[in-house]
This record gives C-alpha cells, structure tokens and sequence, in this order.
C-alpha cells in the first residue's frame, strides 16, 4: 500500500526537498503552497511525476484529502517575508496549523510540525535545551513569526492531550541549502549573494553574535526520522521526559560568529573581491543561538553530519547557476 503524505509549504526551501525525499521513498505527495514564498522552479521537476500532485492553496483556507502523514511547515520563515504581512503571518503559523490539526482528526493522520528556535528569542540559556521556555518579546517586528510559531506548538500540545492525534515537532535552528530563495534576507543566502555579485559582504552589529547553520540534508533525516518512531516509543520517550508533545531540536551544534561564516563565504569567493562593511544591530535579532540536541540524538541517534565548508559548497554552487540563469 503506498503511503500518502501532504506537505503545507511543499514549494518553499525545505518542503521541496521533503517532497523529493518522500518520493524517493515511493510515497504519494500532495503539495500545498500560496507562493508566497515558495515557488514552483523548486518543484519544476517534479510536475510530471504521477505520483506528485501541487495544488495552490493557502493553509489559512481548510482543506481535504485523505492522508496518512501531514507535514505541516507553510509560513514565511525570514524577517524580510513575515515582517511584509505580519497579520497573514501569524494567522498561517495558527490558523493554517489548526487545519492541519483538524484534518488530521479527521483521517486519523500522522503529524510533523516544523516549529523554530526562533521561540526561544533572544536566548538567555546557552545552548537552548527543548524544556527551555525562551526570552522573547511578544509585542516587537520579530513577533508575528515567534508568537505564531508558539501559539502553533500550544495547538500540537492540545490536540494531542484532548484528541489523541499523533503530532510530533521539530524545533529548527538556521537551515540552509540549495532551494533558499535568494533574497530572503537570511545571512547565508545574503553573504553568497553578495559575495557572487561583487558587493560588499554587509554584517549587521560587529559580527560576533552566533549562529549554528545546518545543511538541509541533515534536517531531511531528522524530520524523516522522527515520523518513523512507532507511537508506544513516542509515549515512552515524553514520559521520560515530562513532554507534553515530542518535540526535538534539529541544529548544527557548531557555533560559528558571523563574522567567521563571513570569511568562510569569502574564502570561496576569493575573486570577487567583496569587503566587509557593518551595520547597526536589528532590533531583537539574538546575541547567541545554538541547540542542544541531547534528545534527537536519544531518540533518533541524529546528530548532523556535513561541516559547513561542505554545505557552503553546495550552496555557493546552487546560488551561482541562479545567477547564470
């Protein structure tokens, strides 16, 4: 029997690489994407496989279908996407995860979140553990995406204690990888763009807050990884741990400032000639950001694999036939 799976979100960064996964694993995939911010030159070829099904829609509208898994990771994920419509923001971190929610109740379907480290602000832990219950302000720019995404996670919490739907979370930490979108404002696709057009490589504060960046690859196998533990381990694995719902961090333990990811994006690029220049500090942008991943490594025995020279290669690589195009 070939298993159905629904992705929200399927032709943005991380959703059109699920897709393919899932369909290298012979599933049925349904995509769900606005385009806000995916785009269909992420899942171009993927159009004519019969086993693949896109279909435009935005998760703040319910829908149905019957499916045995729902990925559920449609919301723009960059401060300058959700800050453009900070309203639709929210409303698609909560309204498009109630549908989820309310369509897996239905057709008694399996449930992958994707929530972020962004819940946990401006971290005062160090590194942030799954039980941390984060610094954020609730009423700044950044807001709309980090109360939406907290709001998401009390909705997975609830639907799971009071209708017993099977719904799992990922809190993911800076994820990057073929598929970015190039001008979504996040740093690495901004220092690669950048760097590949000669400008000057724009760091804002001094470059010594930090950042941990996992190749997209990594993340793949851990959102993967959790959906395939049996129920009776999920129910083991919360007890265990006094977990409302099971939740993991999904990051690169490796701490790097930006000032270094700077350099490191340079050494690639020696020919372009870009500088550094500096710029003032975001309001709320975070000093510090680094998972602690004692519990995905437990769980799933995870931990990422490919060092960010190797996934800034990719990526470089990716960026430059973007351009060339």
């Amino acid at each position: 029997m070939v298993c159905k799976a629904l992705i929200t979100g399927g032709a943005g960064f991380i959703g059109s690489h699920l897709a393919r996964q899932l369909l290298a694993e012979g599933y049925e995939v349904t995509v769900l994407d606005n385009l806000f911010t995916g785009t269909k030159a992420n899942i171009y070829d993927l159009l004519d496989n019969p086993r693949f099904t896109f279909i435009l829609h935005d998760v703040t509208q319910p829908f149905w279908g019957q499916f045995d898994e729902i990925y559920n990771l449609a919301c723009p994920a960059s401060p300058i996407h959700y800050q453009r419509n900070p309203v639709e923001t929210i409303k698609t971190s909560f309204v498009g995860m109630l549908n989820m929610l309310e369509l897996a109740l239905k057709t008694k379907a399996r449930v992958l979140h994707t929530s972020t480290s962004e819940i946990y602000g401006d971290p005062l832990e160090h590194p942030q553990r799954e039980s941390y219950w984060g610094n954020v302000n609730c009423i700044g720019l950044r807001s709309c995406y980090d109360e939406g995404k907290r709001a998401a996670e009390t909705l997975a919490v609830d639907y799971r204690r009071e209708h017993g739907v099977d719904v799992r979370m990922v809190r993911i930490f800076n994820t990057y990888g073929p598929n970015m979108h190039p001008q979504d404002g996040r740093v690495i696709s901004n220092f690669i763009m950048q760097a590949l057009q000669g400008k000057p490589i724009t760091i804002y504060g001094d470059g010594s807050q930090t950042r941990s960046f996992q190749y997209v690859d990594d993340l793949l196998i851990a959102i993967r990884g959790l959906m395939k533990v049996e129920r009776p381990a999920i129910e083991e694995f919360c007890q265990r741990h006094s977990l409302m719902v099971p939740v993991i961090n999904t990051g690169n333990p490796e701490e790097y400032t930006i000032r270094e990811l700077a350099e490191q994006v340079l050494a690639y690029l020696p020919d372009k000639g870009s500088q550094l220049i500096f710029e003032p500090l975001p309001k709320d942008d975070p000093r510090r950001r680094k998972p602690d991943i004692t519990l995905a490594r437990e769980l799933l025995g995870w931990s990422p694999r490919i060092p960010l020279k190797e996934g800034l290669k990719h990526t470089i690589a990716y960026f430059r036939q973007y351009i060339e195009r």
